[in-house]
């Protein structure tokens, strides 16, 4: 983990309620895909956990959903905003275990973590295939941009207004894969847990208070007993997961 200061150099709109931001600086922590950032912002005393979605160079991409206080004034900072971030947080997704056929799926919010993880997995000559869930067309988010790293790409909507009717698991079910990575809200991953025919990594999306693992307030059950999804996690074998009902 590493306190840095980073600018922004870029802050659009994706759809109605989904924004992309760059921040340039020192981003050498992050290390592996599925990691998360933390954000400082003024007034607010807990800092905003957010996913990386993609790092290049001294580039760090984050794409974020405007939900409450915290999000709502990042949607409106100016280019030139200088940002005090926490780096380097959470465990990452494992490459080594992807196998030559990986599957990625990503459900709302939880689409951002994958395009790095898909742009990594691309890079090793993997055949990747990922599967985008959202509940209708207006939401819809990066399928040009997965496309575009080489990826074959299914999207589904709940209400079937775009590509598949349903949920991520329903093309899932279609599919042969090697490996699985998914991040998205808690029924999706219980969804896909239930679906799914080979092993695979979770990335738990969860409200946290220090984002470095100082309190329990963002933890999850596992057969070695309860971890936090800050420090242990974000990210969690299938096979380590125990689901509460």
């Amino acid at each position: 983990m590493k306190k840095v200061l980073l600018t922004v150099i870029e802050n659009k709109a994706l759809t109605d309620s989904v924004y992309q931001m760059k921040l340039q600086g020192d981003v050498s922590d992050i290390t592996a895909c599925g990691q998360f950032v933390n954000i400082q912002l003024a007034g607010l005393y807990l800092r905003r956990p957010i996913s990386v979605c993609n790092c290049e160079g001294d580039v760090l991409t984050i794409v974020y959903k405007v939900v409450g206080k915290g999000t709502e004034q990042m949607k409106d900072l100016p280019l030139g905003t200088v940002l005090d971030v926490l780096t380097g947080l959470g465990n990452g997704y494992d490459l080594s275990l992807a196998g030559e056929e990986p599957l990625l799926l990503g459900g709302g919010v939880g689409v951002p973590p994958m395009y790095m993880l898909a742009r990594k997995l691309i890079e090793q000559g993997k055949k990747v295939r990922v599967i985008l869930g959202f509940n209708t067309k207006s939401e819809i988010f990066y399928e040009e941009e997965f496309k575009k790293l080489g990826a074959e790409v299914i999207v589904a909507t709940a209400d079937g207004s775009y590509g598949v009717k349903g949920f991520v698991t329903d093309p899932m079910k279609e599919l042969s894969y090697s490996h699985f990575y998914t991040c998205g809200p808690e029924p999706m991953l219980k969804a896909v847990y239930k679906t799914s025919t080979t092993e695979g990594q979770f990335s738990f999306e969860e409200r946290m208070g220090c984002g470095f693992g100082a309190c329990m307030g963002c933890s999850c059950k596992t057969i070695t007993g309860y971890k936090r999804i800050c420090k242990d996690g974000p990210v969690m074998k299938k096979e380590e997961i125990l689901w509460q009902t």
